[in-house]
């Protein structure tokens, strides 16, 4: 993308002017193509040439003035030619101006605000992540469900719990329950809810009255069977592995990883390079949803599939994380959801009507039953931290489910 020279005045004569070498360093360590770059850079350059016709500081840039600048300027744009208005791509390069500035401290970070609700929300996220050891991804959920609880009650005042009365809990709840699309789902929000009461009751509040209205809809835990792959399906799905084309070794090696191991999609993630000692054949397990370190041992098929990726088509790369981006940013490991995206295109491929991850993790625990392993075995290799979480998977045994079986009455055994 050209940027002739007055349009490039746009930004060397705006309030972003000094912090273009940074962008511009950033785009490159992150191993941009160089069209992206000029694309980002043009895009820039459009953002700052508004700043300064809009009479904007940089330290008001956040993500609401940027939304601004997209969904009122854009469509509407006068703007000298080659002013740049691709929105898919101004919205990339603008994302990398807020890293940039709040790597900078030249703005503030969202997630740092000064209202009685921000402090109350970091108070409680201290508490889940240095008490309770609650995951990043189940920390975000609760926050997410106490900041409307709390908002609704308080706005920008001072967060007085004992003002909470037991009906608003009711009231809230039924309003939550709306954006569910099944009933159980709004288990998650109560959750969320017990969870912010049970961490008042450390601070000394009476919040008793609260959470025995926070009930969990009715839900019976082993009602149902966890649902498995058939040995048919798992041979589609290895056979399916083989082919050519892009990511293809990731992709067998992130599958492998769920079934031969029961790895979660963060597990699989967070997965580093010396987390795999390969004479003793065992992979070390660091991110794990219980926050210890477990050592496995590391099957060969699931060994020569990560080994092959490795070789032949991890990128090069100074990140010590196993499975890593292919495309820019680059240097940087994949994330759970490309985990999971790389497992339903896995199951897609295979002709497989399937989309979660989980269910390799599931199919695992069965095959283990199958080969004569105890739920003790299955519940140490699945890393549950209780024997119950693992017993759903016993009426997969039907091995041993027979033996035990008693003959139904008025039929001669």
């Amino acid at each position: 993308m050209y940027v002739d020279h007055h349009t490039a005045s746009w930004l060397l004569d705006s309030t972003l002017a000094p912090h273009v070498d940074a962008f511009m360093l950033h785009l490159f360590d992150c191993r941009y193509a160089s069209n992206t770059i000029d694309n980002y850079l043009a895009g820039l350059t459009h953002f700052a040439h508004w700043l300064t016709e809009s009479h904007i500081d940089v330290k008001s840039i956040d993500e609401r003035l940027i939304q601004r600048f997209l969904d009122e300027h854009l469509p509407s744009c006068c703007c000298e030619k080659p002013a740049f208005s691709d929105a898919k791509d101004l919205h990339a390069a603008l994302g990398h101006l807020l890293r940039i500035l709040r790597a900078n401290a030249i703005i503030a970070d969202p997630s740092i605000g000064h209202t009685p609700v921000d402090e109350e929300l970091r108070r409680f996220n201290d508490h889940m992540n240095n008490v309770r050891g609650l995951a990043a991804r189940t920390r975000k959920q609760y926050l997410a469900v106490v900041r409307s609880l709390l908002l609704a009650q308080f706005a920008d005042r001072d967060v007085v719990i004992a003002a909470i009365k037991p009906n608003q809990i009711r009231q809230f709840i039924a309003s939550q329950s709306t954006r569910c699309h099944k009933a159980v789902s709004i288990g998650a929000t109560v959750s969320a809810l017990r969870s912010y009461f049970r961490y008042r009751t450390t601070l000394g509040d009476a919040v008793h009255h609260l959470i025995g209205v926070t009930s969990f809809p009715a839900n019976w835990q082993q009602a149902s069977l966890p649902k498995t792959l058939t040995k048919n399906e798992v041979e589609r799905l290895l056979g399916a592995l083989t082919h050519d084309g892009p990511a293809a070794l990731r992709t067998a090696a992130i599958v492998h990883c769920a079934l031969g191991l029961g790895l979660r999609s963060s597990e699989i993630a967070y997965l580093g390079l010396d987390d795999i000692d390969w004479s003793a054949a065992t992979v070390t397990l660091r991110g794990t949803k219980g926050r210890r370190e477990d050592v496995l041992p590391l099957p060969a098929a699931t060994g020569q599939a990560i080994a092959d990726y490795l070789k032949y088509e991890r990128p090069p790369t100074s990140n010590r994380a196993v499975f890593v981006r292919n495309i820019a940013p680059r240097d940087q490991p994949v994330g759970p959801d490309l985990i999971r995206k790389s497992i339903r295109q896995a199951y897609a491929r295979a002709g497989l009507p399937y989309t979660r991850s989980h269910l390799l993790r599931h199919t695992m625990a069965s095959r283990l039953l199958e080969s004569g392993s105890s739920l003790k075995e299955v519940a140490d290799v699945l890393r549950h931290r209780s024997l119950n979480t693992t017993l759903v998977y016993a009426k997969l045994d039907s091995r041993n489910l027979g033996t035990v079986a008693l003959p139904w009455p008025g039929v001669v055994s």
